[in-house]
């Protein structure tokens, strides 16, 4: 590979508000100091984070690319030009790890075709922690995004994930929109079979960090209050 080529580095973000450090190793404050271009979610977000794990970093020398759903596809390739050029470049994301259930993944894609090095940076995966956390099988597992809004759709579909679930001996994680997480926990609990998993894993590393597994049963007389809060949904029929 050649040697004059910068590197993009996948660089993991708090998943909530609250000090970095507490939840980041020193690499990725150490690898933020040496960058000053970075491939982002939301420009202010980042700068916020920028700020908050490298007090002393001077903001006006910033380069953001911004990355999300609005994003050209055709622009892609032309954010990491600097790279080409020596540059090493950070990737964000809005929360988490870069590229896990992230619009960054079509980044690193186009990096490995151009021969970029990929350096992936240790973070919290909200997905991976939640997995953890739930008691379920964690050798086999997917995650499956958002499920349907409408209310026939989304019942099949979690019957779907339970049946699937069963067959495959799999664990499927799922999140929603945070301030419909009520109702999708009525959806689960109503709908799934009595003695079937959920697992609600909630504020992952925040200081009002909710995770618990029972039976969907048990989740119709024990509700939690998950209004517009960040929370990872398990399910597993064993």
């Amino acid at each position: 590979m050649n040697s004059t080529i910068g590197k993009l580095y996948l660089i993991p973000t708090t998943l909530g508000e609250n000090n970095p450090l507490e939840v980041l190793p020193i690499t990725v404050k150490n690898t933020i100091d040496l960058i000053d271009t970075f491939i982002v979610e939301n420009e202010k977000s980042a700068r916020r984070f920028i700020k908050a794990i490298c007090p002393e970093k001077s903001q006006p020398a910033l380069k953001l690319f911004t990355l999300n759903k609005f994003t050209d596809q055709s622009d892609l390739p032309s954010y990491l030009a600097p790279c080409l050029h020596g540059t090493n470049i950070g990737l964000l994301s809005e929360a988490g790890c870069p590229g896990v259930a992230d619009p960054g993944a079509d980044i690193v894609n186009i990096a490995h075709q151009k021969n970029i090095k990929v350096v992936p940076l240790v973070g919290p995966s909200s997905i991976l922690l939640a997995i953890m956390s739930s008691g379920m099988n964690g050798q086999s597992f997917a995650f499956n995004g958002y499920l349907p809004i409408d209310k026939g759709e989304r019942k099949h579909e979690i019957k779907r994930l339970e049946r699937l679930s069963f067959e495959q001996n799999q664990s499927q994680l799922f999140i929603e929109t945070p301030y419909r997480n009520n109702k999708m926990l009525e959806d689960l609990a109503n709908n799934l079979d009595n003695n079937t998993n959920v697992c609600v894993a909630c504020d992952l590393t925040l200081s009002t960090e909710f995770i618990k597994t029972q039976s969907a049963y048990l989740w119709k007389k024990n509700m939690v209050d998950l209004h517009k809060r960040p929370t990872i949904f398990i399910i597993y029929k064993s």
